[in-house]
């Protein structure tokens, strides 16, 4: 559950891949606390939602397209719609849906979207091995402490060198779950990641141009990692310590960033602090370096006429200001959805003027608002010398009238995050405004239930519910 790390394995003698294995191997459903695996719940129904949602955008029907023609059709399914394809094209598939929208859920501390990196594998093997939700459910979480920690080691390294974090991290984490429901032990478990380790990339070249590659990362994680298990099940040698040592993970990855990695804090407390608890879901459909800031436009709409501004200023954390608010005169304009969520400029802007921020806000129509962009025009992103980050993803907004009246808000707490994180009835809201773009409000009832009751019920069970009927 949790609480304050309580490190039980010293530094030197941490093998993180094994450390990882053992408590993978070990882990049984009844080892999760309660309030863990209802953590756990939601986040996989926020991220199922967000799955469906994601069918109402062009990208899905072409990724699905495209996938298609490698490996035709097979019997796991896709949410949210009616084809079927072989294990891992479905994979890659429901890894595209789940991350597509930018939308699912983050560990704030390490920088990674958690649920992305462990369901796409997690859903999908386990309808494919015809196991139980309980299966399901302790792969997923197993799943979630390796992502998690290995993306909270680096101290956001990943970021400072060019890497999608939860690209990366992701195949660490998908060659675990998939190692668990195959029932691997410890020394298949620690090899698999060796294998992760050979195949982990993710870049984050998308951002200069908003291009769709974002969204691929995680189900391509979570072929590597079904492919490692198999692998590694048949006799296949992969190597044991593929996080550390010269030409291991973190040096080649981070370089010059490799020297600060705590390897305590993957190791540290496994079972006895449960990162998974602290996974933040998101209100807003854009990068969440920008929801401190986005929470603060919103309550200064109230107090504010948009017509009035002169100009703002947006208050970031220094290490989010490269991927949100810079280069300056690209986020100013942004001509996609992609670069509309990756923009400071644009999201605070439109906060200010309509006193909130959702899916709709990202459609063409709604990236031509000219009244949006002229304001976006007049937001200066600068460096929040009061931000929480990375414990929080803080953020303020200081607005000059053109009467010369100030009016400024700093949010330390991000909404979703901490003492402010989404219910179950915030979750359920979210998750039905998701899912109504592209399922019945019966069959997103249905979809609820299926997830809140997994522990009780087949996978195969929350598979059908999520398919759309031919």
């Amino acid at each position: 559950m949790a609480g304050a790390h309580k490190i039980l394995i010293p530094a030197s003698e941490a093998e993180p891949a094994k450390d990882l294995a053992t408590f993978a191997a070990g882990l049984s459903f009844t080892d999760i606390p309660k309030p863990v695996l209802e953590r756990a719940k939601l986040l996989i129904l926020d991220a199922l939602g967000v799955g469906l949602a994601s069918n109402a955008y062009p990208f899905a029907e072409t990724s699905i397209k495209g996938i298609q023609t490698l490996g035709g059709a097979g019997t796991c399914s896709l949410i949210g719609r009616s084809e079927r394809l072989p294990l891992r094209d479905a994979a890659l598939a429901n890894g595209i849906l789940v991350h597509g929208l930018d939308f699912d859920d983050t560990h704030l501390g390490s920088i990674i979207h958690a649920t992305a990196a462990c369901l796409p594998c997690a859903l999908t093997f386990s309808e494919d091995l015809a196991l139980d939700g309980r299966a399901m459910l302790t792969a997923y979480a197993a799943g979630m402490e390796t992502a998690i920690r290995v993306g909270a080691a680096v101290k956001g390294g990943f970021h400072h060198v060019g890497f999608h974090a939860t690209g990366v991290v992701a195949h660490f984490s998908s060659a675990v779950i998939a190692s668990k429901l195959l029932g691997l032990d410890a020394d298949k478990i620690t090899m698999a990641q060796g294998v992760a380790a050979s195949t982990a990339s993710g870049v984050q070249v998308f951002l200069e141009e908003g291009a769709w590659t974002k969204r691929m990362h995680p189900g391509w994680a979570a072929v590597a990692g079904i492919t490692a298990a198999r692998l590694v099940e048949s006799g296949f040698k992969g190597p044991t310590r593929p996080y550390e040592g010269r030409f291991g993970f973190f040096e080649t990855h981070l370089q010059g960033y490799a020297e600060v990695v705590d390897l305590d804090r993957i190791s540290g407390g496994l079972g006895e602090y449960w990162d998974l608890a602290d996974t933040a879901i998101k209100p807003y459909p854009v990068c969440h370096f920008i929801h401190g800031a986005a929470d603060a436009a919103i309550e200064l709409y109230e107090r504010i006429n948009p017509d009035d501004i002169a100009e703002v200023e947006c208050f970031l954390a220094k290490d989010t200001m490269p991927i949100v608010a810079e280069p300056r005169q690209a986020k100013e304009h942004p001509t996609t959805d992609y670069e509309a969520k990756f923009s400071a400029q644009f999201v605070v802007a439109a906060c200010l003027i309509k006193g909130f921020f959702g899916l709709p806000d990202l459609q063409p129509e709604a990236l031509k608002d000219e009244k949006v962009l002229d304001l976006t025009k007049r937001v200066k992103c600068t460096i929040d010398t009061e931000s929480a980050f990375p414990k929080y993803f803080s953020g303020g907004v200081k607005i000059t009238m053109k009467s010369g009246e100030t009016h400024h808000r700093h949010i330390r707490v991000n909404s979703g995050a901490g003492e402010r994180a989404l219910d179950l009835a915030g979750v359920e809201k979210k998750f039905f405004a998701s899912a109504s773009m592209a399922v019945s409000q019966s069959q997103a009832e249905r979809i609820r239930d299926a997830v809140l009751e997994l522990d009780r019920i087949p996978v195969s069970e929350l598979t059908a519910a999520l398919r759309k009927a031919d």
